[in-house]
């Protein structure tokens, strides 16, 4: 009985320290997540005089000389126009493109199936910069050169192997059945689509466009080679990173960070939805 009483606590310390190694590896990912964007804000919140004065400040001093200064940099407003709308171009355009392409992998038996999805991955083996110049040359010639929709058509294209695999996925997730049953009940195929699949699949649709959104929204070395005149938030930043001051450096930062984090906030209910779907 002894013995027994003895190896009981001993056999429960394993439990405990995967626990405690659990938490201390949950609490170091949130730090390493949460401090960055702490700090970024500390330094948008402050006057241009405290983010360049030393030792630096715990607390925001709630001023807005940064974003001022931000917001009346020369271009700057303009560059961050040009973001939002190649991010959103790039989000539509991905979406109108990879969701029928899941639905009709997940749907149909055709020839050379798996090597389509296989390609569908390989776009993203070749690195932007090996395509940079052929790219280029190709919108010079078709005049799509520093434009809006020429770099939306690059981030659809980074962007489209994401909607396609999470769409096929969703889509895969939902029974034919459902469908073969809507169209017992008179339906067409387009008709079953839209009153049985498309209210299940919404929420894949909106994870892909945030997918999307965020690619677009991050992405800085097509935006660099292939505009002039219309870069984006990020483009500009870039070419503008060894002559700017340190605090409009923090508020652009803080510009390129906040609106994924808001999107990904408003729509926060479809991501667990989706999650649900794509575990069924």
């Amino acid at each position: 009985m002894t013995a027994v009483a003895t190896d009981a606590p001993a056999a429960a310390d394993p439990r405990k320290a995967g626990r405690y190694v659990y938490g201390a590896a949950v609490f170091l990912l949130c730090a390493w997540v949460i401090v960055p964007l702490y700090f970024l804000l500390i330094n948008t919140l402050s006057s241009p005089e405290a983010v360049n004065a030393f030792p630096k400040s715990f607390i925001p001093e709630f001023d807005l000389g940064s974003l001022a200064f931000f917001a009346s940099f020369a271009g700057m407003l303009s560059a961050l126009k040009n973001s939002i709308l190649v991010a959103l171009l790039t989000m539509v355009l991905s979406i109108v493109v990879g969701a029928p392409a899941g639905y009709a992998l997940s749907r149909f038996d055709f020839r050379g199936k798996e090597m389509f999805r296989m390609l569908i991955l390989l776009t993203r083996a070749f690195p932007l910069p090996l395509l940079a110049l052929p790219l280029a040359v190709m919108f010079i010639r078709t005049g799509l050169d520093d434009t809006i929709l020429g770099l939306a058509l690059v981030h659809t294209t980074l962007a489209i192997p994401f909607a396609v695999l999470i769409t096929f996925s969703l889509f895969s997730g939902i029974p034919l059945e459902l469908e073969e049953a809507a169209w017992t009940l008179g339906c067409t195929r387009l008709t079953a689509f839209n009153k049985v699949v498309f209210p299940l699949i919404l929420p894949g649709i909106t994870a892909s466009a945030i997918f999307a959104f965020v690619i677009s929204w991050n992405e800085v070395f097509a935006a660099a080679v292939l505009t002039i005149e219309n870069r984006t938030l990020t483009a500009f930043l870039l070419t503008n990173l060894e002559t700017s001051p340190l605090h409009l450096k923090f508020a652009g930062g803080f510009i390129l960070v906040v609106p994924a984090l808001i999107f990904i906030f408003a729509v926060r209910k479809y991501l667990f939805a989706m999650w649900g779907i794509a575990n069924r």
